[in-house]
């Protein structure tokens, strides 16, 4: 009797289906795939829908209905959720302007300066055997501050302006000073303080204002005040300009919550406690050497207890399982810089901080998933099981990649999980689970950018980069010079911009492309090339990982531009062949787990 299987793999990305038919002597057809959006989260009733819409794509492609598919079988797999732990500084609170950092997109002038805060309107009545810098707020026009600056016989040193006319200024008077514009909050910068300002010359950054010492030397500072200004020089670190005051009764605080320590409990109760401050490296040997690794903990009221405590809330959301059976059963951890609001300064600057990002991932627990299939027998009368383990069912998926055989090593490079399975020339399969994957990456670039958009973050990780250098032509990130027929939009001109197809996404950031760039590459690399590392060494086990010889990729971050090669030049120092798959010779990569799914029920009712 024929049967009609449909293999649904409920991915945190995306759903998958494969639909195919197994007839009385087990032959096998396969009639349709498709892949959607996975609807809310991975392992929730709100991944219905998705199923439906999966469902309803294949069945169309097939011209088939729902009432001739026999039996729904799910994947089994644990949610994943990433958070960033904060090292240090959480907040930094300028209090009374005691030290302001600015960096506005159209500075004039070069060189640092400094001198005696001063309004312009007041040069006439200031001493002659001082130096001025000279604010200028927006009621004076760039002409009327031009001609107060020609008229003086003061010596300005520089000029710090309200409005957007730093250039203005520069071009109509008769010295070549600093000067820095869009000063919006221009009223909190007192008078008769010592000030300084720097602007970097063409393609360079601030060199005096971004170093504590210089600060210090400046402003004449102790060693308890030079401490405090730190976070003031970090935020100017890479800027064309800046702007730093100093009254003599402000301050600058910090909140500051301790980044807090990991405890690794293993299956006999031992645990091993590892400092976040010691950074990711650190935190992921103290793993890797943590043999039954069975929970990991956080301190309380610490930053990195306080993450572990929304996850696990989270999980509890997704599970309903009661929080002290929610169990973290493994974590990826990745040194990050942060950029954290300054508050209290003149226009939004933020200081890079270290931290650590960390994806953790939940004890595998067959609950949610079965309370799915339930749910999906209850809406479509259809027969539904927990069929099998992502990495098993990635494996029989991938094995239908031609010029495929056993022993065969998979990586299923996923939205929220990189899974692993090797499968031994007897047919047995030992398989792993690790934290961390596409979705992480995202949320990398995301954070380290500053970007508060995981749209724009996702475009940037999944295509490649170009600059906009004039309204005809783009300087991919290659190098490679693309020209246009018709002119681009003016909104596009001058920025950085993602290649999606024939579209230019303009990032609306001060990156360079060289930063953004990097940002993806060193985000991918700590994610998937040292998870392809830690899951390999972990099935390998009992053996060298040099003795895999073949390695394929599934999952849709196997379609990844770079993703691929990144993995591949790293185990080819192990010797390793690592391709992507090519599932059922169609599929690409993709559909792996949802075709093994299918062929599990091969010779099974």
């Amino acid at each position: 009797m024929k049967r009609t299987i449909a293999g649904i793999d409920i991915g945190n990305s995306t759903t998958e289906v494969c639909i195919a038919t197994i007839d009385q002597h087990e032959n096998i057809v396969f009639k349709a795939s498709s892949d959607v959006m996975t609807t809310g989260t991975k392992g929730t009733l709100d991944n219905i829908r998705g199923i439906k819409e999966a469902l309803g794509k294949a069945l169309d492609a097939a011209n088939m209905h729902l009432s001739e598919i026999d039996k729904i079988c799910l994947n089994e797999a644990a949610p994943v959720i990433g958070d960033t732990a904060m090292e240090t500084i959480t907040e930094t609170i300028i209090t009374d302007s005691t030290m302001i950092g600015h960096d506005p997109s159209t500075p004039s002038g070069e060189g640092l300066g400094v001198g005696e805060t001063i309004l312009i309107t007041s040069l006439k009545y200031a001493d002659a055997d001082r130096s001025y810098i000279v604010i200028i707020p927006k009621e004076i026009d760039y002409e009327s501050a031009a001609k107060l600056i020609n008229e003086s016989d003061k010596r300005i040193t520089g000029a710090i302006v309200q409005n957007d006319e730093a250039v203005l200024v520069q071009n109509r008077i008769n010295l070549f000073i600093p000067i820095v514009d869009e000063v919006k909050y221009i009223e909190r910068i007192p008078t008769a303080v010592l000030a300084a300002i720097e602007v970097g010359g063409t393609g360079k950054s601030v060199q005096s204002l971004s170093n504590p010492y210089s600060i210090a030397n400046i402003f004449k500072l102790t060693h308890e005040e030079t401490k405090r200004i730190i976070p003031i020089a970090k935020s100017l670190i890479g800027n064309r300009s800046a702007v730093v005051v100093r009254t003599p009764h402000g301050e600058v605080k910090e909140k500051v919550l301790p980044s807090g320590k990991l405890s690794l409990i293993n299956e006999k109760g031992n645990v091993t406690k590892v400092n976040i401050d010691h950074g990711a490296a650190k935190i992921m040997d103290s793993i890797s050497h943590m043999k039954e690794l069975v929970n990991i903990e956080g301190d309380a009221e610490s930053n990195v207890g306080n993450m572990l405590k929304r996850m696990r809330r989270e999980l509890y959301n997704l599970s309903n399982a009661a929080m002290q059976n929610i169990s973290i059963k493994d974590l990826l951890a990745v040194d990050v810089l942060v950029p954290i609001d300054v508050k209290g300064a003149l226009a939004g600057e933020v200081s890079l901080e270290k931290a650590v990002a960390i994806a953790a991932m939940v004890k595998t627990d067959k609950l949610p998933m079965q309370m799915l299939a339930d749910a999906i027998f209850k809406e479509l009368g259809i027969e539904s099981e927990v069929a099998g383990v992502e990495a098993v069912m990635a494996s029989l998926g991938a094995l239908t990649t031609r010029g495929s055989s056993l022993p065969l090593a998979i990586l299923d490079l996923g939205g929220g999980s990189t899974d692993a399975a090797i499968v031994s020339k007897d047919g047995t399969v030992k398989t792993v689970h690790l934290a961390g994957a596409g979705n992480f990456i995202t949320m990398l670039i995301n954070t380290q950018l500053g970007l508060n958009n995981l749209s724009l973050a996702e475009d940037i990780k999944k295509h490649p980069l170009a600059k906009v250098e004039s309204l005809f032509y783009i300087r991919l990130e290659t190098g490679e010079v693309k020209f246009f027929n018709e002119p681009l939009s003016p909104k596009v001109f001058g920025r950085v911009v993602v290649c999606k197809g024939n579209e230019l996404i303009p990032i609306e950031t001060k990156h360079s492309l060289e930063k953004i760039m990097m940002t993806r590459k060193a985000a991918k690399k700590d994610v998937f090339v040292q998870n392809a590392v830690r899951a390999l060494r972990e099935i390998a086990r009992d053996h060298e990982i040099k003795n895999i010889s073949n390695v394929v990729l599934v999952g849709g971050s196997a379609l990844d531009f770079e993703i691929p090669h990144m993995i591949l030049e790293e185990l080819s120092y192990y010797n390793i062949v690592v391709g992507k798959g090519e599932v059922r010779g169609c599929e690409g990569p993709r559909n792996a787990v949802a075709t093994g799914l299918v062929l599990s029920k091969v010779g099974r009712a």
